[in-house]
Order: structure tokens, then C-alpha cells, then sequence
């Protein structure tokens, strides 16, 4: 008997409800006639609200009359602001729209919220929402631990309570206060109530599944499903909160429900739906947050599925649908940036382009679909198409990306997303981490799945070259900013990923395919840069074309390294740099001159790579007349064609960068010459000798003597700085090697046999002549510190000279230190020491040359700390007496000849003396 009480209930309720509707759609009715009546009174509505005269006597603003019923009370409850009625409302919201300046006034005017009314009508709406959850809860337990009703009457009454909420909810919304949605949008009852008997809607029905087992897996779900659905359109209704919940019970509906077997198919279609359904209403109320979590939890879905399945096709198309609904439904053209373009490209304007718009939306839609097309590649072992499923991913996300105006992040992530599946798809890292340790690298792939993802990853470029060149064609003169945004991708990331293409499954003797990729690829990219010039996209969009030039060198540089080998792939490579560098005398692009720096670089690293340039066991071993003249010498000859070539170019930078690496080329063809040559015919890493290592110096010496002259001749910072860096350098190779590592004290290498003309010549004497020759050079031309080192650097190797001269006349060729030292050795030093001393002082006073009587005092002084330090310990008879009587004749010499010179300054000449006689009076 008591378990039929809950379906007379229900008929009851059901009889009353549907005299209450048609009640209500009468009400409707009349009251959408009051408002179209109102909005059609333009005079009334264009005229601005009355201003209040005091706080306590607000003026209200006449209003036509209406039907009584459509209006409602205007009591007004405790802790709220002044009602108006339900006619008032489209009146105020016309007015706002076409007097904005007022409508903003008055809501700078609305006071804040007191704490009457955040604990009145908004805490007690809340706390009454979960206490109404929690009762219905609290009651299902107690009728179960008392025995009171059956499983069955139970979930009856639950699902009752539910759709009385959910009643009681609608009823009041519709009488409610018409001011009270705006006021209080995140605590209305209405919602809150509709809420609580949703939740427990949800719980009758799992219940009913779960626990009790009353009803199957296909009724629960389709159960479920209409209950989150109905939440999520009575949202419509109650607002973005309610719409959360409808969303939450509809993505989690199949967790909720077992079966023993599931189907794919049937639960992304689902979850599918509930996306874009969500997606509409969103559209319809201009919701951010609810979409963005129905966009993260699809996505977390696709994750999940992704972990114990191998069928991919359901799961990407329901991504796929997602980006549809993102560009088509939900934020759509809507999202696009309504602002000014930027007048000036810089990272400022990049970082707003970057907040703006629905950035939500666009992380959570980019992050939803990439993340899953990545985990798609750990299914790629034996079957191909979770590879086509990424490119589509990838492909359609960057589609939307270039689609929507604006849309900076889908555009960002999707080509990350790309060029970060290339890597893991090839191993990159694992390998690169392999040739670090010097472990063998183990390829595991099938080479069926290499020719794919080829032409997965080739595909990919192409897909995002035609994307970007589309975007720029249409947005370059609208929206420079984003558009070389776009220019960047366009031309860095298909050359990116047809390079690790070739590098991994590409052939190494001659590829024809990348080669022909490459060309392709580098024509559009050039061709695309003479359209725009044409357009008139310069000098607006300068930047963009600068980036796709460089892009179109990058193509071509990447299909002579798959077309060819060796020294012809360096010496085309400085070719076309030096192709783009002469077309500049047919279009002003900024970006041609760099192209030829660019490849003078890419000459630089391969040289570094493999300085033979054909492999060591190829290189030929004439001197001179080898692979390495044309090699090295004509990248630095067409270097230095560009750097004169360029002397008249407006742009300072570009000049001075031509100018630096001519100089290091031209050096480096010289350097590279002569260790070929004095290294056997042979380039490896061994240690050069003091011969070979004396080139050096005096090639890096002469080098900054021609820079210091070009500087004269055509003031430039590479020149003028260039020389002293160079000068510098030199100097480091005196101190370190000449004198350190290299030095044959120390090595036991020989002299040669000749007297004079052997090894410390060309290690020491033509060095420190050529030093105090620069010195000479730079006098008044560098500053005084830089001359002062390197006059040092000539007198200490001069003083290293005479010194290890000395040395080999008594030891011969060889002058080890362990071969120790003669007592008549010991005294030559004291005596050559002293010869430079005395000379150095004649030449200070023959030329007046303060620097060199300076350099003869150290000399001097260096002497007597040997004679009193060591000759007198080490010396032995008339030695040491000599040594002693020497070393004084001369110091008694060189204080006469002072005091001789000092006498002359210190006497006046008559005609100084006549000039400063005083005159008579």
C-alpha cells in the first residue's frame, strides 16, 4: 500500500504542474508584449536616468504602464538594493546600449557589497543548497539503517525529491526578483535548488545501477546521460555554475556505469555530444570556464583511453570535432583580438598578443589535442596509423590556429607539438645521449614505419608551410605582428622537420627526395617573398619577409648538403650566400647582405666539423696544392668580394660582420695551408711545434697590422677592434706557447744545426721584431696600454733571443734544461745581458725614447740580481772576479753617461736665458 503513496504523489504533482505551465506561458506572453511595446519608444529609452537628488530619496524613472500582472511587488528585502520590475529590465539594458557613457557611470557608482548582504543572500543561499543535499542524504541513510522503506521506495523518493528541486527551482526563477539574476549570479536559489536535485538525480539513478543492481547498464547510462543533459539545458536557465555540475555528471556518466563490454565507438560519440552541446551553451551566454573544462576533460578521456587501447580512429575523431566546435561554434569568430595592430613589432606586443583573446579557451583546446596525439606515438610499433592520426591532430589544430585571427597559442602549440613528435618519433634524445656515452646505438623501428613517418614528418612541413604563407597573404597589412609569428613557423619549422627527416631516415650519399624537398620548399618560401614585395607589403611587414628569405636559404643550404659532399657542398654554400648577397642590387631586402653572413657561418661550423672538408684518409698531401686551397680560400674570397661589395650598404652591422669573418677566413686559408704543409701533408690533432706555431703568431700579428691599416684608410669597429683582439691573441700565444709549452727549454726540441738561421729565429727573433714593428705601427693610433704590451711582448722575445742563443752556442742544438749549465755559460748571460742593456740605453738616447732607456734600467737591474745572486754562488775564480769587474765598469759607465746627459738639461742656453731677462724699465 505505502509503496503505490509515491505514484499517486506523482500524478498528483503531475496534474498540478501542468496547470501551473499553461499559467505561466500565459504570463509569458503578455509580458514579452509589455516589452516590445517599451523598446519601440525610442524617446523614452534614448533619454538618460534620473540622477538621484539625496542617498535617501531616490528619484525613479517614470515608466509607461503596464499590464498589473506582469509587474510584481515592490517590497524590497533587507540588505538589497531598490527592485524594479520585470518591465523596467530591457528598458535599462536598451538605455545601456545606447548610452554606454551612463550606463558606465552608474555602475562606477554601485557601492559595495556590506556584510549583511554577503551573509543574507548570498552565504544562506549556499549553505541552504547543501544543507537541502545533505537532508535528502542524511534521510536516504536513515531509512536504511531503520528498515523503514524498501530499495525500491527509496530511490523512488530520491528521484521524487530530485524533481521536486528541480520544480520548486523553476518556479521560483520564474518569480523571482527580475534584478536579482545580475545581483546575485553565483548565489541565486533558483540554481542552487535546481543543483541540489540534480545531484540527487544523479544518486537515485547510480544507485539504482550500482548498488541495487535494479536496472541494466544501457538504461543507467542513457538514465544518467538525459539527467546531465537536462542540467546542463536548464543552465540555460540557472547560469554557468549549474552548467558545471550538468557538465561534470555527463563526463563522468561512464565512469560511473560497468559493462562488460565497452565500446570505444559508442563512448567518444558521447562524450562528443556532451562537448558540444556544452560548447552551444556556452555560445548562447558567452561562458569561458565551463567550456575550457569540458575541452580538459575530453582531452583527459582521450588520455585514458589511450593507455589500454589500440584503436585510435574514435579518439581522434572526437578531437577532431572538438577543434570544429572550437573554430565554428565556441569562441569562433568571437574570440577573435578586436584590437589596433601593433605599429611595432617587439616582445612587448608579442606578450599582450599572447593574453589576449580567450587565452583559456585556446590552452586548454591546444593542450586537449596535442598532449593525445603524442601518446599516440607510443602505439606506433607495428601499425602506421596512429602516425596519420597525429598529422591530422596536429594539421587541423594549426588549421584553426591560422583560421581564427588571433588565435596565438593553438598557432604556437601546434607547431611544438610537431616538431616535439619528430623528435620522439626518431629518438633523438636516446640516440644523442648513445653517441655522448659511446653506446651502440640499437634501432628497433620496422623499416616500413621509417618510409612512413618520412612522409608523415615531410608531410607535416608542407601542411605547415601552405597554412602560414595562407595566413600571411590574407592578415600581413591587417596584423604584421601575428603574421610574422606565423612567418617564423612557416619558414623555421618545415626546413626543421625535413632536416630530421633526412638526418634519420633520410640517404647520405645522395637524396634525391629531401633534395627535391628542398628546392621545392626554398622557391616557395623566395617566391612567397616576391609576392609580398610586390603587394606592398615593405617596410611594414620587412621583418616577416627578412624571416622567409632566410627560411629559402636554409631550404636550399639543407638540399646541397643531401645533393652533395665534401669541399663542393662549402664552396656551394658560400655561393649561394654570395647569389643572395648580389641580389640586393635588384630588391632592397634588409635581410639579403645576412644571408651571405649566415653562410659564411654554416663554412665556419663545417670547417670546424671536419677540417679536412673530404675525410682524412681523401685529403691530398702536396703541399698547398690540395682540396684545401679551393676550400678555404674561396669562401674567403667571396667573403672578402661581399665585404667590398657591401662598403656603400646603410645598414653598419651587416658591413662590419662581412669585414670581421673576411679577416678570419683569409686567416684561417693561410693557417690551415701551412699546418698541411709543415704537418706532412697530414691534419689531425697532434701538438704544432715552435716553428709551426711561429707562423701562427706572426700570421695572427700581421693580421691585426692590416686591420690597424684598413682602419686607417676606412674607420671601422671589426677593423679597429678586429686589430686589437687580434694583437691581443698574439700576444697570449707568446706567453702561453713560446715561451711556455712550446718552448725548447722545456721539450728538448731541437734548434737546427745552422748558427744563426734555425728554430729560435723563427720562434723568437721574427715574433718580437714583428711585435715591435706593430708597436711602432700603433704608436698615437691604439691606446698607450695596448702599444706598451705589445713593445713588451717584442722585447721579451728579443731578451728570449739573445738568451737562448747564448744557450746554444755552448750546448749546441739542444738546450734542455736537464742538461744543466757551464761556468763560462753562466758568465755570457751576464755579459749579453749587459751588451742589450748598454744598447738599448744608446738607442733610449740616440732617439730621445724614454720607453727604451726604461727597458735598458730592467735589463741593467735584471744583471745585478743575477751577478750577486747567482755568479757569485756558481762562478769560481777569475770568473767571478770578472764577472763582478764588468758588471761595475759598466754601471760606473751608464751613471756617467746619465749624469752627462742631466748636466746638459740642467744648464740653460743663452737664448733661453735672453728670452727670460727681465726687461728694463
Amino acid at each position: 500500500m505505502f509503496e503505490l503513496l509515491p505514484l499517486i504523489l506523482i500524478g498528483v504533482l503531475f496534474v498540478i504542474n501542468r496547470g501551473a505551465a499553461k499559467r505561466i506561458d500565459r504570463l509569458e506572453k503578455e509580458l514579452g508584449e509589455v516589452r516590445e511595446r517599451l523598446l519601440r519608444m525610442s524617446g523614452a529609452l534614448a533619454a538618460p536616468p534620473a540622477i538621484p537628488v539625496a542617498p535617501e530619496e531616490p528619484v525613479e524613472a517614470t515608466l509607461p504602464e503596464a499590464p498589473a500582472e506582469t509587474l510584481v511587488s515592490d517590497e524590497v528585502p533587507l540588505g538589497q538594493p531598490p527592485r524594479q520590475s520585470a518591465a523596467t529590465a530591457p528598458a535599462d539594458e536598451q538605455a545601456a546600449s545606447l548610452n554606454p557613457g551612463a550606463s558606465g557611470k552608474a555602475t562606477a557608482a554601485a557601492p559595495t557589497e556590506s556584510l549583511e548582504n554577503l551573509l543574507g543572500a548570498r552565504w544562506a543561499v549556499w549553505a541552504g543548497g547543501l544543507a537541502l543535499a545533505l537532508g535528502g542524504v542524511f534521510l536516504v541513510r536513515y531509512s536504511i539503517e531503520s528498515g523503514l522503506l524498501g530499495p525500491g521506495v527509496r530511490l523512488t523518493l530520491a528521484a521524487l525529491f530530485g524533481l521536486v528541486l528541480v520544480a520548486v527551482g523553476e518556479l521560483i526563477r520564474r518569480r523571482a526578483l527580475p534584478k536579482a539574476e545580475a545581483l546575485y549570479a553565483n548565489a541565486m536559489v533558483p540554481g542552487i535548488l535546481t543543483a541540489a536535485g540534480a545531484v540527487s538525480l544523479f544518486g537515485a539513478v547510480y544507485a539504482a545501477h550500482g548498488i541495487y543492481e535494479f536496472i541494466g547498464p544501457t538504461l543507467a547510462f542513457i538514465l544518467l546521460a538525459l539527467s546531465a543533459f537536462g542540467v546542463l539545458g536548464l543552465s540555460l536557465l540557472h547560469g554557468q555554475a549549474l552548467a558545471g555540475l550538468g557538465l561534470a555528471g555527463s563526463m563522468l556518466t561512464p565512469l560511473l556505469i560497468s559493462t562488460p563490454s565497452p565500446n570505444l565507438w559508442t563512448l567518444f560519440i558521447y562524450l562528443t555530444v556532451a562537448q558540444v552541446a556544452t560548447s552551444l551553451a556556452s555560445r548562447l551566454k558567452g561562458w569561458l570556464i565551463v567550456p575550457a573544462i569540458a575541452q580538459a576533460l575530453l582531452g583527459i578521456w582521450a588520455l585514458v583511453a589511450l593507455i589500454d587501447t589500440s584503436e585510435i580512429t574514435p579518439i581522434a575523431l572526437s578531437l577532431l570535432a572538438m577543434v570544429a566546435a572550437w573554430m565554428l561554434i565556441w569562441p569562433g569568430r568571437a574570440g577573435e583580438d578586436p584590437a589596433e595592430p601593433e605599429a611595432r613589432l617587439s616582445f612587448d606586443a608579442l606578450g599582450r598578443r599572447m593574453s589576449s583573446g580567450p587565452v583559456g579557451l585556446d590552452l586548454t583546446l591546444s593542450l586537449a589535442v596535442v598532449l593525445p596525439a603524442l601518446v599516440m606515438l607510443e602505439r606506433v610499433v607495428t601499425d602506421v596509423f596512429p602516425l596519420f592520426g597525429l598529422a591530422a591532430l596536429i594539421a587541423a589544430l594549426a588549421a584553426a590556429g591560422s583560421a581564427r585571427h588571433g588565435a596565438f597559442w593553438p598557432t604556437a602549440i601546434s607547431a611544438a607539438g610537431a616538431l616535439l613528435a619528430a623528435i620522439v618519433e626518431t629518438g633523438m634524445v636516446g640516440q644523442a645521449q648513445a653517441m655522448l656515452l659511446g653506446w651502440d646505438i640499437v634501432k628497433t623501428s620496422l623499416p616500413a614505419l621509417d618510409v612512413t613517418a618520412m612522409y608523415v614528418l615531410l608531410g607535416l612541413a608542407a601542411v605547415f608551410l601552405f597554412i602560414g604563407l595562407a595566413h600571411i597573404r590574407r592578415r600581413f597589412a591587417e596584423d604584421p605582428l601575428f603574421s610574422t609569428v606565423w612567418a617564423v613557423i612557416a619558414a623555421g619549422l618545415p626546413v626543421l622537420l625535413a632536416t630530421i627527416s633526412f638526418v634519420f631516415y633520410g640517404i647520405y650519399a645522395r637524396d634525391w627526395l629531401h633534395g627535391i624537398f628542398g628546392i621545392g620548399l626554398g622557391t616557395v618560401l623566395l617566391g612567397a617573398c616576391e609576392f609580398l614585395d610586390r603587394k606592398g607589403a615593405l617596410p611594414a611587414f620587412r621583418r616577416g619577409v627578412d624571416v622567409l628569405l632566410t627560411g629559402s636559404f636554409a631550404a636550399y643550404a639543407l638540399a646541397l648538403h643531401t645533393l652533395t659532399d665534401g669541399v663542393v657542398t662549402t664552396i656551394l654554400l658560400a655561393l649561394l650566400g654570395f647569389a643572395y648577397l648580389m641580389a640586393s642590387r635588384k630588391r632592397g631586402w634588409s635581410g639579403l647582405p645576412w644571408i651571405m653572413v649566415t653562410a659564411l657561418v654554416g663554412v665556419l661550423f663545417r670547417i670546424g666539423w671536419d677540417p679536412t672538408l673530404v675525410g682524412a684518409e681523401a685529403l691530398s698531401r702536396t703541399p698547398f696544392l690540395n682540396q684545401l686551397l679551393p676550400g678555404y680560400g674561396i669562401p674567403a674570397l667571396l667573403a672578402l668580394l661581399s665585404a667590398y661589395e657591401m662598403r656603400n650598404w646603410p645598414g653598419n652591422r651587416v658591413r662590419n660582420a662581412l669585414q670581421g669573418l673576411a679577416s678570419l677566413l683569409g686567416l684561417l686559408a693561410i693557417a690551415i695551408l701551412v699546418r698541411h704543409a709543415m704537418n706532412g701533408g697530414v691534419l689531425d690533432s697532434s701538438a704544432p711545434t715552435l716553428g709551426e706555431q711561429s707562423i701562427y703568431t706572426l700570421l695572427v700579428a700581421g693580421l691585426s697590422g692590416i686591420l690597424m691599416t684598413l682602419d686607417l684608410k676606412s674607420p671601422s669597429p671589426v677593423f679597429r677592434y678586429g686589430s686589437m683582439v687580434a694583437g691581443g691573441v698574439a700576444i697570449a700565444q707568446t706567453v702561453s706557447l713560446h715561451l711556455g709549452a712550446l718552448n725548447p727549454y722545456f721539450t728538448g726540441e731541437s734548434t737546427g744545426s745552422w748558427p744563426l738561421i734555425n728554430l729560435l729565429m723563427i720562434g723568437y727573433l721574427l715574433p718580437g721584431l714583428a711585435y715591435a714593428g706593430l708597436a711602432f705601427h700603433a704608436r698615437d693610433k691604439r691606446p698607450l696600454p695596448y702599444v706598451v704590451l705589445l713593445a713588451l711582448s717584442g722585447a721579451v722575445l728579443g731578451f728570449a733571443w739573445v738568451t737562448f742563443s747564448v744557450r746554444r752556442f755552448w750546448q749546441g742544438e739542444f738546450i734542455a734544461f736537464w742538461k744543466g749549465f757551464e761556468q763560462a755559460e753562466t758568465y755570457s748571460y751576464s755579459v749579453a745581458w749587459l751588451a742589450i742593456g748598454v744598447g738599448l740605453l744608446a738607442l733610449g738616447s740616440r732617439f730621445d725614447a724614454r720607453s727604451l732607456r726604461i727597458a735598458s734600467a730592467v735589463i741593467v737591474i735584471l744583471t745585478v740580481a743575477k751577478v750577486f745572486l747567482i755568479d757569485m754562488a756558481n762562478l769560481e775564480g777569475v770568473l767571478r772576479a770578472l764577472s763582478f769587474i764588468g758588471l761595475g765598469f759598466v754601471l760606473i759607465g751608464i751613471g756617467l753617461f746619465y749624469q752627462k746627459i742631466l748636466s746638459r738639461k740642467s744648464v740653460p742656453s743663452p737664448a733661453s736665458e735672453e728670452d727670460e731677462a727681465p726687461t728694463g724699465i
